[in-house]
């Protein structure tokens, strides 16, 4: 028992009203070699469960193999992992949502304690923070590359998640049905984190352990392609969510590079009375206004941007809570 929710394997039963349902969601390409064991884990933890698995263009017996365990199997194909994200999300209703990798190397057990955290805490993300259990859990670079990315984040958005990368999350209705999936592939991950940092939902991690792939089964994540995608994401959320900062910042720089060439024609001028240098002259004046520029698109975008985050909190705040929807 715990502060008036039994939590029992994988139903959630609180103290008054209806049994809260839960979907696990299995994003999937190429997996037959782990999708299998995927499933009968879930079903293993989460018995009333239903489990889906969204096939992505594979060319192995993931379906088959998926269909044998006893998940319910339905296809996207647009390819990539943040198109299959965002369908899961519009075609699946549920009041909680897991979504973890079909490549099993997240641990189903730890499924458990992520409900149970999100339904007492009243939390809209809990992100399964990865503690590698073998040496080669992580590839080369991999970690490297997430601890930086979390870093810019947390140095951008505020306090960040320790493990914004990870693939194993939980998610509240709220969260997902009001979520504007934008991303085509692996950079979901950072929507989905820099989202719930934007709007400063209620969220939390917790340390599960995190396998090598099994025998057969490939990583399709590219270290360089997709960190550099990921990157991307970053900086146009940074522009799309912090415009004030971000176009202040090329001002700034802008301004700092006319005033370094303006400084010797102004010398020269004082002493001279002479401007000898008129293409310099023109360049230094030309920054500056491209400067000023900037700081006023970052001041009305800023004023857009705004806008657009009350409308993503409306959104959010038009869905129920948890509670009212036990007690509707």
């Amino acid at each position: 028992m715990r502060q008036g929710t039994e939590f029992i394997l994988g139903r959630v039963e609180p103290a008054v009203g209806a049994r809260r349902r839960v979907a696990v969601l299995v994003p999937c390409y190429n997996e037959q070699a782990a999708i299998g064991q995927v499933v009968a884990d879930f079903r293993a933890r989460l018995p009333d469960a239903a489990i889906y698995v969204y096939d992505n263009n594979s060319t192995d017996r993931t379906i088959e193999v998926a269909r044998q365990a006893g998940a319910t199997v339905r296809s996207e194909n647009r390819q990539g992992k943040g198109h299959v994200v965002r369908r899961m999300f519009a075609d699946v209703d549920a009041d909680i949502y897991v979504l973890v990798d079909g490549d099993a190397t997240y641990d189903a057990p730890s499924v458990n304690v992520m409900i149970a955290r999100l339904v007492d805490g009243g939390l809209d993300m809990v992100v399964g923070m990865r503690r590698d259990q073998e040496q080669s859990a992580y590839r080369p670079g991999h970690r490297f590359g997430n601890r930086a990315f979390t870093m810019f984040v947390a140095s951008v958005f505020g306090a960040a998640l320790d493990d914004m990368l990870s693939g194993y999350r939980v998610f509240s209705r709220r969260f997902v049905k009001s979520f504007p999936a934008l991303s085509g592939g692996f950079e979901i991950e950072t929507e989905l984190t820099i989202h719930a940092l934007n709007l400063e939902l209620p969220v939390a991690e917790v340390e599960t352990p995190y396998f090598a792939r099994p025998a057969g089964s490939v990583s399709k994540l590219s270290t360089w392609r997709d960190g550099l995608r990921i990157l991307r994401t970053i900086v146009r959320l940074y522009r799309a969510e912090r415009p004030l900062p971000f176009f202040g910042g090329i001002g700034l720089s802008l301004a700092v590079l006319a005033v370094a060439l303006a400084i010797p024609i102004v010398i020269t001028y004082l002493e001279q009375g002479l401007v000898p240098r008129i293409p310099t002259a023109v360049l230094s004046t030309g920054l500056m206004i491209l400067a000023f520029l900037s700081v006023a698109c970052g001041l009305v975008l800023d004023t857009v941007t705004r806008g657009r985050r009350e409308m993503k909190m409306l959104a959010y705040l038009a869905l129920k809570a948890p509670e009212a929807e036990q007690g509707s």
